[in-house]
């Protein structure tokens, strides 16, 4: 890192609220947030935006004509974005950049069109423009009005720390000074539910946790898929109104040894991680927030790879799935959203079922993210 980078704002929508506040309440309860919903012919658990926050997308999809046929993917990022731009007192004026990834993209839209035109043999106008990924970031900029870069990717589930790289590296480049980064998934539908299973990897439990996320001693996967959306406002500099500094970032990518796994170390974090580190002394990171989907062979690869990088000083580890289930393209955002939180509330929130510690300050945290093909980003935060 040459120029030290802000974190001014971030906005968000998840099954733990649509507001830092109420986020931080939720965080705090020592309860999951999944329910059972049905999916064709089976129950499955799902984490679900509340019925509050639902009411707040429909109000913003009925507000413009232009809105009613977007999937999710863009509403819950439209939502999202202008909480954040508020936040952080930005104005369209400034020009600043946008860089909004999913996963998946317009999920819902595309099985919606597809069964349609299985049954018609054509589909409707819009099936293309609404299901393209790059619609995402140009609705934002539409919405906001900001005349600067937009980009849509898709990097698997690290895509939203993939996005905030690449926020990182255009500030870095002298050629914008903001940028808003992201991710945003909708993926609870049928097919998408579907894929999950058939990889044998989503949780079937009846426990107190169904998602036994950071438990390296499960004996089963227990992943769950959550809905939701996390934005964040960067800027040049440190600002008085910083709710965190980007003190470095990691990536890598490791030769494929399966098509959706790591390897049993997690060689692709490991490099990350030192990569994130830089000059810094591993012994003086705090916390970690994990990527830990709740399979066992990604929670035990990653544990290792900490081990292997943090040696004797291991530090506290914690998660947010076993809450709010993994949201694909948006679980690395949201984990950026819960570690600035505990930075600012300098408050650790551990796993109920996994022994930690409570460490006795927060002021660096490492945020992970990892995806399909072993693409890791390490993100290092402090106060």
């Amino acid at each position: 890192m040459i120029k030290p980078i802000s974190i001014t704002a971030i906005g968000s929508i998840s099954p733990l609220g649509d507001s830092l506040e109420e986020v931080w309440a939720n965080y705090k309860k020592q309860q999951h947030f999944f329910q059972k919903k049905s999916f064709e012919s089976s129950e499955e658990w799902v984490a679900s935006l509340s019925k509050k926050s639902i009411a707040k997308i429909e109000i913003l999809k009925q507000s413009d004509s232009k809105y009613k046929s977007l999937d999710n993917t863009v509403l819950f990022a439209l939502l999202a974005s202008r909480k954040a731009m508020k936040m952080a007192q930005w104005n369209a004026e400034d020009g600043f950049g946008i860089n909004m990834g999913s996963s998946r993209g317009a999920t819902a839209l595309f099985e919606k069109y597809h069964q349609e035109f299985l049954q018609e043999s054509k589909t409707s106008t819009l099936s293309s423009p609404t299901t393209t990924l790059g619609n995402i970031s140009s609705w934002l900029a539409h919405d906001l009005q900001t005349q600067g870069p937009e980009i849509s990717h898709s990097i698997t589930c690290s895509t939203a720390l993939h996005a905030l790289l690449n926020g990182v590296a255009w500030i870095q480049s002298g050629m914008v000074n903001k940028f808003m980064v992201g991710g945003s998934e909708a993926p609870l539908t049928p097919f998408t539910i579907a894929q999950m299973k058939a990889l044998k990897i989503y949780s079937n439990s009846k426990e107190e946790y169904p998602c036994l996320a950071l438990d390296i001693e499960k004996s089963r996967n227990t992943m769950i898929l959550g809905e939701g959306a996390s934005i964040a406002c960067l800027e040049e500099g440190i600002k008085e109104n910083s709710l965190a500094t980007i003190l470095g970032v990691g990536y890598a990518t490791e030769i494929l040894k399966h098509n959706i796994s790591i390897s049993s170390d997690a060689e692709c974090f490991q490099r990350s991680m030192k990569m994130a580190l830089g000059s810094t002394n591993p012994a003086d990171v705090d916390v970690i927030v994990m990527h830990a989907p709740g399979t066992i062979k990604g929670d035990i690869s990653e544990f290792k790879a900490i081990e292997k990088v943090f040696c004797n000083k291991t530090p506290s580890l914690t998660t947010n799935k076993w809450k709010v289930g993994h949201t694909f393209g948006a679980s690395g955002a949201l984990s950026l959203e819960f570690a600035v939180l505990m930075l600012l509330n300098q408050e650790f929130i551990d796993v109920p079922f996994v022994e930690s510690y409570t460490p006795s300050k927060i002021k660096k945290i490492m945020v992970n993210a990892v995806g399909f093909g072993g693409n890791a980003v390490s993100v290092l935060l402090s106060k």
